[in-house]
C-alpha cells in the first residue's frame, strides 16, 4: 500500500485490472527516467574524469616550468663528482640531470627517452647519493645482469632477485634488506618477485618501516598499460606500491609510450600529476627505408648478402626474425654464403646465448640473427645496421630494435623487408593481445606508406611533431621523392566483396594470400571471377592494397585455432558492412627528378638529364610513326601503320647514338657521371611523340606496373591513370616503354 501511496495511485481492490494497467504505465515512466538519469550520470562522470585528468595535467605542466636543469642543489657537487669518479662520464644527456634532480627532491617521474640514452643512470646514480636501497623493478632477467656487471665493475654493491636465485642468494638479500650497515645500494626484482612473493613483500614493509627505501624505479613501465605495446599481467601488481609505501618517490622509465599509455601509467601507479620528461624520438643518423620482400626465399637471401657483403662489408649489425625456426634455418644458409653470423633467441641455453653475444661484441660475428629476445640492454655503439627480415609486431617494438644501431651517433641503417604473408604470420601471434592487432597494423601502415617522411610517421605515432626537412634526406622516401596520387580504392574494394562472396557461397574461406590470388585471376577456376580480376595489376601492389583495406577497417581478419595452429581468414569489415567505401590510398610512381627541398641530381646531373630531353625534343621532329618497345623480352612490337623511317629513333641502337652524341661535347668525368646516370637509370628515352596542338607527353609503362604513366617533359610531373581513365586511342597514336624498375630497387 505504501508504494502505491508513492505511485499515488489509488489501490482498490473493485478494479485491479485496470490498477495493474496504470501500474505498468507508470513504471514505464520510471524506467525511462531512470534510463535518461543513468546517461546523464555516466555523461556527469566522465565529464568529472576529465576535468580531475585536466587538474593532474596541470599539475604536471606546473612541475615541467620548474628548472630541474640546475646545478645549485643541495646534491649537484657531489652529484657531479659521483658522476665523474664513480661513472667516468665528462658529461650527462639531456633529459639525465633534470630526472636525477626530480628523485633525489622526492618528485614521481616518467622518464620517457629513447633505446641508448643512458636511462639507467637516472636511478642509478640518485641511489649512491641516498640513504637506504633503491628497489629496481625489470621484466629481464639478462639485463639486470648486465647492469649488475656495469656496477659491480665500478665498485657500487648491487643484487638482484629473480625465479633462479638459490635460497642462499634469498637469505642474504633479505638480511641486507634490513640490515643499517648494509652497503647494498641496489637492489633488482622481476615483477613476478613483487606479485608472488609474500615473504618478500613483508620484508620490503619492514624495510620502508626502518626509513631503508630511499627510491623505487621501474623500467619498461608501459609494460603496466593494456595499451601498451608489451603489457605483462605482473606490472598490474605495482599499482599497490603507492598505498603500501607512502612517501617512497617513484621513477617510471620507459623507450616507447605515447601519451594514451603514460595517462594510463600514471592512472595504475596512482601517480596522477607526476612530472612527466620526454626526449624527442628522433635518432636524426639512422636512416629508415623500406624494401619489397621476395617471395621466394633464395631471392630473399641473395638480398641480405648483397647487403652484407656489400654496402655492410665489414660492420656489424643485427638481423632480427620473427620467429626461433626464422633464426635457425636463416643462419646456415648465410653461413653457406661465407657471411660470418650465429643464431640468439630464447631456446638457446644461457651459456650460449652469452658466448654468441660475446662475439658479436668482439666482432667475431658479423651479425646475430635474433629473435626480440636480443637486444634490451645491449650495449655496442657501432652498430651500423638493423635489418628486419620479417616486420616486428609494432612501431614501439620496430622503434626499439632499429634504435639499437648507431649508438655511437654515427650514420646507421634501419631496413624492413616488408610483404603481405608475415602480416598474417604475425597477426595470429598478437591478435589475442587487447591491442595486438591495432599496434600491428600501425607499422603495417609504415610499411605500405609510399611517399611520406618515415620520421613523420614514427613522430605521429608517438605523438611528436616533426618537420620533414628534420630528416634531412635520411629516409628512403625523403632521399628519393617519388611523384603520387590518390588512388580510389572504391573499386577495388568491390571486386574484393564480390570474391569474398561467391567463396562464401561455396562454403570456401579465403587467407590474405589465396584472395590476392583471385584478385590477380589465379587460384582455383571455380572462385574467379572475370569482373573482379585486376590484369596486369603488380602483386606488390595487390598486396599493399589489400592490406590497406584491412587497416582501413573495409576488410577484417576472422582467425580460427586448429589443433596445430592459428589460421587468419579474411572476411568483410565494419566498413564493408555498413555500405561505407575505403578510403583513397596515396601511392607513388617514379622519382621526382628534383624536389623543392634541394635538387636529387648534382648540377651535372642536372646537365646532363636537361640535355637528354632536347635530344629526344629534337628527334621528335623526324618521328611519324613508333613502335611499341618491351624491355624485358628486347622484342619490338610494331603498332599500327607502323612505318620503317630510318631517321627515328625509334630503336634502342638509334637512342645509344644520341646518348653518344650529347656525351661528345662533356669533360670525361662528366662522361662518367653519364655513364653512371644510364647506368641508374636502366634506360634512355627511345622516342617521343608529337601530340595535337603542340602538347608534348610521354606515356611510360613500368615493367613491373602496366598502367601508363603520362610525364609532362617541361615540368618533370608524373601522373598515374587507372585504365578507365587513360587517353582514347586516337590520343595516344604513339607509345613509348620504359624500365623503370630500377626506381624501385635503387637507394
Amino acid at each position: 500500500m505504501e508504494d502505491c501511496k508513492i505511485l499515488d495511485l489509488p489501490c482498490t481492490s473493485q478494479d485491479p485490472e485496470s490498477n495493474l494497467e496504470q501500474v505498468e504505465k507508470e513504471l514505464k515512466i520510471v524506467v525511462r527516467e531512470l534510463q535518461i538519469l543513468q546517461g546523464r550520470k555516466q555523461s556527469l562522470e566522465a565529464r568529472r574524469e576529465k576535468l580531475r585528468d585536466a587538474i593532474q595535467q596541470r599539475k604536471s605542466a606546473h612541475l615541467a616550468q620548474r628548472d630541474w636543469d640546475k646545478n645549485d642543489f643541495p646534491w649537484s657537487k657531489e652529484l657531479e663528482n659521483i658522476q665523474k669518479t664513480v661513472f667516468k662520464i665528462p658529461s650527462l644527456r639531456a633529459h639525465q640531470l633534470p630526472t636525477m634532480n626530480a628523485v633525489l627532491s622526492g618528485i614521481d617521474s616518467i622518464l620517457v627517452m629513447p633505446t641508448g640514452g643512458g636511462k639507467s643512470l637516472c636511478f642509478q646514480l640518485p641511489a649512491l647519493l641516498s640513504e637506504g636501497i633503491t628497489l629496481v623493478v625489470s621484466p629481464l632477467v639478462s639485463l639486470m645482469e648486465d647492469q649488475l656487471m656495469g656496477l659491480k665493475a665500478r665498485g657500487i654493491e648491487a643484487k638482484m632477485l629473480c625465479a633462479a636465485s638459490t635460497k642462499q642468494e634469498v637469505n642474504g638479500v633479505h638480511s641486507d634488506m634490513t640490515n643499517p650497515k648494509s652497503g647494498l645500494k641496489l637492489l633488482y626484482v622481476t615483477p613476478e618477485k613483487l606479485a608472488k612473493s609474500k615473504r618478500f613483500m613483508a620484508t620490503l614493509q619492514k624495510m620502508h618501516q626502518l626509513g631503508r627505501f630511499s627510491h623505487l624505479a621501474i623500467d619498461e613501465v608501459h609494460c603496466c598499460s593494456q595499451w601498451g605495446h608489451d603489457f605483462r599481467p605482473d606490472y598490474k601488481f605495482l599499482g599497490i606500491m603507492r598505498k603500501m609505501f607512502p612517501g617512497t618517490p617513484i621513477l617510471g622509465l620507459t623507450a616507447t609510450a605515447t601519451s594514451r599509455v603514460i595517462q594510463d601509467v600514471q592512472k595504475i601507479l596512482d601517480i596522477k600529476g607526476c612530472l612527466v620528461l620526454k626526449a624527442s624520438f628522433n635518432r636524426p643518423n639512422l636512416f629508415y627505408e623500406v624494401r619489397p620482400k621476395p617471395s621466394v626465399q633464395e631471392e630473399c637471401i641473395t638480398q641480405l648478402h648483397q647487403l652484407l657483403e656489400g654496402e655492410f662489408k665489414g660492420q656489424s649489425g643485427i638481423i632480427y626474425t620473427m620467429t626461433i625456426k626464422d633464426a635457425e634455418e636463416l643462419v646456415p644458409v648465410l653461413r653457406s654464403r661465407q657471411i660470418s653470423v650465429a643464431p640468439y633467441h630464447a631456446q638457446m641455453e644461457a651459456q650460449v646465448r652469452s658466448k654468441v653475444h660475446k662475439k658479436w661484441v668482439a666482432n667475431e660475428y658479423q651479425a646475430v640473427v635474433a629473435t626480440i629476445a636480443f637486444g634490451m640492454g645491449i650495449d655496442k655503439p657501432d652498430v651500423r645496421f638493423v635489418i628486419h627480415h620479417c616486420i616486428s609486431k609494432s612501431m614501439e617494438n620496430f622503434y626499439q630494435e632499429s634504435g639499437r644501431a648507431g649508438r655511437d651517433g654515427k650514420p646507421a641503417k634501419c631496413i624492413v623487408f616488408w610483404r603481405f604473408a608475415d602480416l598474417n604470420r604475425q597477426s595470429t601471434m598478437v591478435f589475442t593481445e587487447q591491442t595486438g592487432l591495432e599496434n600491428l597494423y600501425g607499422l603495417i601502415s609504415y610499411c605500405i606508406d609510399s611517399h611520406r617522411c618515415r620520421r613523420n610517421i614514427i613522430a605521429e605515432h608517438f605523438d611528436e611533431r616533426w618537420e620533414s626537412a628534420d630528416c634531412r634526406g635520411m629516409c628512403d622516401h625523403c632521399r628519393t621523392p617519388r611523384e603520387t596520387k590518390n588512388l580510389d580504392t572504391t573499386k577495388y574494394g568491390e571486386n574484393v566483396l564480390l570474391i569474398l562472396t561467391k567463396a562464401a557461397s561455396m562454403n570456401e574461406r579465403l587467407t590474405g594470400q589465396k584472395l590476392i590470388d583471385l584478385f590477380l585471376g589465379k587460384g582455383p577456376t571455380k572462385l574467379r571471377i572475370k569482373e573482379a580480376t585486376q590484369q596486369g595489376l603488380p602483386r606488390e601492389r595487390a598486396e599493399n592494397i589489400v592490406a590497406f583495406l584491412l587497416i582501413d577497417g573495409f576488410l577484417k581478419e576472422d582467425f580460427h585455432f586448429t589443433p596445430y595452429n592459428t589460421i587468419s581468414y579474411i572476411v568483410p569489415g565494419p566498413k564493408a558492412e555498413a555500405g561505407v567505401p575505403p578510403s583513397s590510398l596515396i601511392v607513388g610512381g617514379i622519382k621526382k627528378l628534383s624536389n623543392t627541398s634541394g635538387s636529387l641530381f648534382s648540377p651535372s646531373e642536372k646537365t646532363i638529364n636537361t640535355q637528354l630531353k632536347l635530344c629526344a625534343s629534337n628527334s621528335e621532329e623526324k618521328v611519324r610513326h613508333m613502335k611499341k618497345v618491351d624491355i624485358k623480352s628486347k622484342k619490338n612490337k610494331p603498332l599500327k601503320n607502323d612505318s620503317k623511317d630510318t631517321n627515328s629513333c625509334d630503336t634502342p641502337s638509334n637512342s645509344k647514338r644520341n646518348v653518344s652524341k650529347i656525351t661528345n661535347g662533356l669533360s670525361s668525368k662528366d662522361q662518367n657521371l653519364m655513364s653512371k646516370f644510364s647506368q641508374k637509370q636502366e634506360h634512355v628515352i627511345d622516342c617521343v611523340s608529337q601530340l595535337k596542338d603542340s602538347s608534348k607527353s610521354i606515356v611510360k609503362t613500368a615493367p613491373s606496373e602496366k598502367t601508363p604513366q603520362f610525364v609532362d617533359i617541361s615540368s618533370d610531373k608524373e601522373y598515374n591513370f587507372d585504365d578507365s581513365a587513360q587517353p582514347s586511342s586516337s590520343k595516344r597514336r604513339r607509345i613509348i616503354t620504359i624500365d623503370n624498375s630500377s626506381d624501385d630497387s635503387d637507394n
